[in-house]
């Protein structure tokens, strides 16, 4: 009994000291695998977007659901360029145009709290002196444009090489039963990611939506271009609902002379994140994001610390990688119970689709 316990301990020991050198070993790595995981997770959306297209267009030859799904995927990001460039050049314009506004603002809130605020907006960069945070920013953008560039270019040899998927497979497993769970493995992690993205895609353009009408309502500037953001910005979890809730009607003080406007936006925009979050996404989700919140919390500062603003869009998704690969091995099964929302990360694979019982090999 003692044995057998001591082997528990000391294996959960090792799990643990391999996390931790995982860890570090991904932060070194982070400037290789940050680009290669963002093309493997657009690689699984064309993917998708593909037998979406052989399902709904079974007219379509058998050669063209890849090269459509492509072209559509290329159009899309190309208007998303797009409009990004086009409004984002409206937007700084127009900022230029708020320095007054912002001095009465930043007068306004001085003289309300009663704190010896700088007197003009002016006066307030010059003393958190901006300039010696230009050279970060600039290496960031640097840093986003060549991970753009590299993205690309192992999309386009993940793309390429998917037809070697299967032969490979059958190389680096040669026993047929280990084959088979192996692709129940990759499918249980493609399909979980899939869910997750249709869920936050359809809530994200719900939220979007409703962001824009009442942006629009009330005559915010750039409301598509808010709209937009606050989309993109729904892919990675907290931050995304701060960012809809708060940034438009914060620059709605510095746009309107009047607060009523800010108000309004701030109220509709809780209402529409409340109702989306609490009762539309719940319906959807189902059993499909079986994650407990802390551990997407967790998640979010972990692959945040360690890639920055793309370890945080790529979070939860990493997050149900990880939670379907520990659930495979005994050892690492407890992992994979604490991250998963009801304690059973296996939930809704324990049958087939017949109802029959499909069984669940663990790997010592």
């Amino acid at each position: 009994m003692f044995s057998e316990h001591h082997h528990h301990v000391s294996r959960n020991a090792l799990v643990v000291i391999a996390v931790v050198v995982a860890g570090a070993a991904i932060y070194w790595l982070r400037d290789i695998l940050t680009p290669l995981a963002l093309a493997i997770f657009l690689a699984i959306m064309i993917d998708s977007f593909v037998r979406v297209l052989k399902a709904r267009a079974p007219f379509l030859p058998t050669w063209a659901p890849m090269p459509l799904a492509l072209t559509i995927s290329a159009i899309f990001f190309g208007l998303t360029a797009f409009l990004i460039a086009d409004n984002a050049a409206g937007f700084a314009t127009q900022l230029t145009g708020y320095g007054p506004k912002l001095d009465g603002l930043l007068a306004r809130v001085a003289a309300q709290v009663g704190v010896g605020f700088p007197a003009s907006i002016d006066q307030l960069l010059d003393r958190l002196n901006p300039t010696r945070y230009v050279g970060t920013i600039v290496q960031e953008l640097q840093s986003f444009a060549s991970n753009a560039v590299f993205v690309l270019i192992y999309l386009g040899f993940l793309i390429a090489s998917r037809t070697m998927f299967d032969r490979k497979a059958v190389r680096l497993f040669p026993d047929r039963h280990e084959r088979h769970q192996a692709i129940q493995l990759f499918t249980r992690i493609r399909n979980g990611v899939e869910r997750y993205l249709w869920v936050q895609t359809v809530g994200g353009a719900m939220v979007a939506v409703g962001a824009w009408a009442i942006m629009a309502a009330v005559g915010l500037d750039n409301a598509i271009f808010w709209a937009f953001l606050i989309f993109v910005a729904g892919y990675v979890p907290i931050i995304g609902g701060a960012v809809s809730v708060l940034l438009p009607p914060l620059f709605a003080l510095v746009q309107f002379d009047t607060y009523w406007q800010a108000g309004v936006l701030f109220a509709v925009l809780n209402v529409v994140n409340f109702v989306v979050g609490n009762m539309v996404l719940p319906r959807m989700q189902g059993d499909s994001l079986n994650i407990d919140p802390v551990a997407v919390l967790l998640s979010l500062a972990f692959w945040g610390a360690l890639w920055g603003l793309a370890g945080m869009f790529l979070s939860t998704p990493l997050t149900v990688m990880a939670m379907v690969i520990l659930a495979q091995f005994k050892g690492s099964m407890w992992l994979a119970v604490l991250i998963s929302g009801d304690g059973d990360p296996l939930r809704g694979e324990s049958t087939g689709p017949q109802g029959e019982p499909t069984p669940h090999a663990h790997a010592e």
